[in-house]
């Protein structure tokens, strides 16, 4: 697994589908990034409810899912079209598992849940519909805290280094989220993992 680009941004007013809002969702390449441990340097969210903190620090996505979106938008893509910090190649949401850890360049990082969009991402992409294929076809992405500051930098390998026992993939918390909402096996089995984010946590207890 591999860096392919590393892509930050800052909240700015954009245009989507006729309406102005404020995010920080159009993102730059850049070739480096020191990480901390809320957000790469030149990094920020514009909303803080649901973006950002220590349980999402990072919004990875993989580039293996670029030529299905490409086929579905009818265009080309560019690494950070999905507003995600890195973008990286050689994995999918079923191979890797909430509370994997990572090593990133000097930093060292661990999945906390999956990327949840949201109506600003479908305005970027100006596609009304893109969260419910997300929903559908489980090509979410996935955030990380981080568990150790350092240097990023494009083309960096994106190396796992401990797997998770419980090996609870980030497609069956999709699944758990968005199908099986009700089911009390999934969720337990899902709740059971500590490494979950808190607000995945929060959510997922309510339905108990």
């Amino acid at each position: 697994m591999k860096i392919i680009s590393i892509n930050v941004g800052v909240p700015q007013s954009q245009t989507y589908g006729g309406q102005i809002v404020f995010t920080a969702g159009h993102k730059t390449p850049v070739p480096e990034a020191m990480l901390h441990l809320t957000n790469f340097d030149g990094d920020r969210q514009a909303d803080l409810k649901n973006h950002g903190g220590p349980d999402k620090a990072v919004c990875v996505y993989s580039f293996d899912h670029y030529p299905h979106w490409e086929e579905w938008f009818g265009d080309q893509l560019s690494p950070g079209a999905f507003s995600e910090n890195l973008t990286i190649s050689g994995l999918s949401e079923n191979e890797v598992c909430i509370g994997d850890v990572f090593i990133l360049g000097e930093a060292v990082a661990q999945i906390t849940q999956p990327r949840q969009p949201c109506s600003k991402l479908a305005g970027k992409r100006g596609r009304k519909d893109l969260a419910k294929a997300i929903h559908e076809n489980g090509y979410s992405g996935f955030y990380l805290r981080v568990l150790k500051e350092g240097l990023v930098r494009a083309g960096d390998s994106f190396e796992l280094t401990t797997r998770h026992p419980a090996a609870v993939t980030v497609s069956f918390a999709n699944s758990v989220m968005y199908k099986q909402r009700a089911d009390p096996d999934s969720l337990h089995r899902l709740l059971s993992v500590p490494e979950l984010s808190a607000v995945w946590r929060e959510t997922l207890s309510q339905r108990i």
